[in-house]
């Protein structure tokens, strides 16, 4: 066994499991705990942050905030009875230590991987998982529909939604409180706060959540408050009590989630099960209406490494448990979020009226660059995309040449705001949109698959895809220049393909594409994206086989380069698109000019590459694209199909994408 800082590490065998006999081992099923003394229950808190640790060592993973609900998740499933009562994870990030209490803990090896489980609750995985997640502040809302579900008969018990200091901020999360304490029923939300969302924590009501418990001279004023209105007359104390709210204010030890309707309990040590396990039992046997329980813990708590941690190893790749050294591949090009970053401060060093919009996510956009360079001009609302996207609108409005820099994923709930308050206003906002496509071991919940289709279908609204990253870099360009509407721009996760960068982007004229290279087989493959490197990779092996292809960029879905399309499909017989992109993107736009133009009357034969009508779940990026009929030898087949020319499959490593 080593020592690392406040705990013990215990390796483990090929199964996950700690290859010593532990009291872990005697937990198969949240049932177990109810067989254990409270010590017990503390040392099995021990050996489950130790295998914690263990177990994402080897697999990667969101470690910083599973370790910080090690305690609660021990406290929560010994006190209810889950599955029958509902524990419903926010975010779901923090979900390993609860995933190893519910019968999984054989196939954590797995986690995040090709077949494996998924790093977040999903309902399809278990039953102890009811209600799945990856985005944020949902868990009030669906813990209610579940107290309500069990009003009217339906055979469940309590609900428990766990949420974050970072996650409660969001509006969604009011929305529920607010519906929650005024429907008045039984209901359990253990606020998890932390101070620590992915990014350092932004807004009002992190301040107010620290002023609950960092200011010990607000209690003993808040208790004096109660005593003096306890010694009044039962006509004064109404008159008191309102009183109370003025002198201490919001600050008085819960009084806003009192004033929607809640019992406010805490803040309590969210890693002491001291005082964990008597206040649940306490509130479980005598809970009558909405209970908020507010646990104060430490993000990476136990693991040194992490808690030292700017990011207290929020998402993290295999490490060594001793150092906490990722063991991070070394790149051969920079990463589109960082020529992003680095392109947005370029333009925005040249004009001021640049300014920069994130939700949470500074350093996963690139927007960190931004925030060092100018910190006056960059804005983290927090999580908060609705927000972001109208806030970004007021900007633009007012003369700003606003960037909101958002993933794919976390874009879809800014939509309705997109529509309303930008497109049908015309309003210049830039999008920048990481995560474009599918993103690996984060799954379908992270998917980046529907941007092309939920943005080119919105009028005046201009999409663009960068093809690499010297396009990305002329896109934030042509952004930053472009002020006759909303415009937006997607690119992938990870790295580039490897070119040499300008100082600066070159802005690119609106609507018009590319032609790659010149083909003379008649097919024509016209690319919307990052596959564009994998396009290349396919019309190689195609020239080998003596098929000539042309292929070309589109970069943008809309406007649509016209001149461009007539030109392919006048020239050539076959003509392909591809996208990573759901249905109703580009391939959509196109075949609805193709229709509307005449270009199908005649022998043109038409077919668009899109990802598959299903979610995909995580895995390699190159697997998911193979499962998604986007791999390289997907593209060969159909050209190959197309021209009437026998499918042979390539036997190349190289061309698994």
């Amino acid at each position: 066994m080593k020592i690392i800082g406040e705990i013990y590490i215990s390796p483990i065998n090929e199964g996950g499991k700690m290859s010593e006999n532990t009291i872990l081992d005697t937990v198969n099923f949240p049932s177990d705990l109810k067989k254990l003394s409270d010590f017990e229950l503390k040392k099995l808190a021990d050996e489950l942050r130790q295998e914690t640790i263990s177990i994402v060592s080897k697999t990667g993973g969101h470690l910083g905030s599973s370790l910080g609900v090690v305690e609660l998740t021990v406290a929560i499933h010994s006190v209810f009875n889950t599955p029958f009562d509902k524990l419903i994870w926010d975010v779901s990030h923090q979900c390993y230590p609860h995933k190893i209490l519910t019968g999984r803990r054989n196939f954590m090896m797995t986690l995040r991987q090709d077949k494996g489980l998924s790093g977040f609750t999903k309902r399809s995985e278990s039953e102890f998982d009811p209600f799945g997640a990856a985005h944020s502040s949902t868990s009030i809302s669906a813990a209610l529909g579940f107290t309500v579900a069990r009003d009217l008969g339906s055979g469940v018990g309590d609900s428990i939604a766990v949420i974050g200091d970072g996650s409660i901020s969001a509006g969604m999360a009011y929305e529920g409180l607010n519906n929650a304490g005024s429907e008045g029923r039984r209901l359990f939300v253990i606020l998890n706060d932390n101070e620590m969302s992915i990014a350092p924590p932004a807004g009002a009501m992190s301040k107010y959540l620290s002023s609950l418990y960092a200011n010990n001279e607000f209690y003993s004023l808040t208790q004096l408050a109660e005593g003096l209105a306890k010694n009044l007359p039962g006509p004064l104390q109404e008159g008191a009590r309102r009183a109370k709210s003025i002198i201490t204010g919001l600050a008085s030890g819960g009084t806003f989630f009192e004033e929607l309707g809640f019992s406010y309990l805490g803040p309590i040590n969210g890693h002491d099960l001291d005082q964990l396990l008597p206040v649940l039992r306490s509130v479980k046997a005598r809970a009558k209406g909405p209970i908020l329980i507010h646990c104060v813990t430490k993000k990476g708590k136990g693991y040194y490494p992490a808690e030292s941690s700017a990011d207290k190893y929020h998402g993290v790749s295999k490490f060594d448990i001793i150092s906490g050294e990722q063991s991070k591949s070394k790149p051969n090009a920079p990463s589109y979020t960082s020529v992003f970053g680095k392109a947005l401060v370029s333009e925005a060093s040249r004009d001021h009226r640049i300014v920069a919009v994130t939700a949470a996510m500074p350093s996963g956009t690139g927007i960190n660059l931004m925030q060092k360079e100018f910190p006056q001009r960059t804005f983290d609302v927090g999580i908060a995309e609705q927000h972001a996207v109208t806030f970004a609108g007021g900007m633009a409005a007012g003369g700003l040449k606003p960037f909101c820099a958002i993933y794919s994923t976390f874009l879809q709930r800014g939509y309705d705001q997109i529509v309303h308050d930008i497109a049908l206003q015309g309003l210049p906002v830039r999008f920048a949109i990481d995560r474009a496509g599918l993103v690996g071991a984060d799954g379908a919940t992270h998917a980046g698959s529907y941007d092309i289709a939920y943005l080119s279908n919105l009028p005046g609204f201009v999409v663009m895809a960068a093809a690499d990253e010297l396009e990305l870099m002329n896109m934030v360009a042509t952004a930053a220049s472009y002020n006759d509407g909303p415009i937006a721009f997607r690119y992938p996760r990870g790295e580039g393909v490897g070119i040499d960068l300008p100082e600066k982007g070159t802005p690119l004229e609106i609507g018009k594409g590319r032609i790659i290279k010149d083909g003379k087989s008649g097919v024509a493959v016209l690319n919307f994206g990052a596959h564009l490197k994998e396009v290349k990779e396919a019309s190689e092996v195609l020239l080998q086989a003596g098929i000539d292809i042309t292929v070309a960029d589109a970069r943008f879905a809309k406007p649509l380069d016209e001149e461009l399309v007539t030109n392919l499909a006048k020239n050539h017989s076959v003509l392909i698109s591809i996208e990573e992109g759901a249905i109703g993107g580009f391939g959509s736009h196109l075949s609805n000019y193709l229709s509307e133009s005449g270009l199908l009357d005649d022998d043109l034969k038409f077919r668009a590459m899109f990802l598959c009508d299903k979610f995909i779940d995580q895995g390699k990026p190159e697997n998911m694209y193979k499962e998604a009929g986007l791999g390289v030898q997907d593209i060969i087949d159909k050209v190959k199909k197309l021209m009437g020319v026998s499918v042979v499959k390539f036997k190349n490593n190289n061309l698994s994408a």
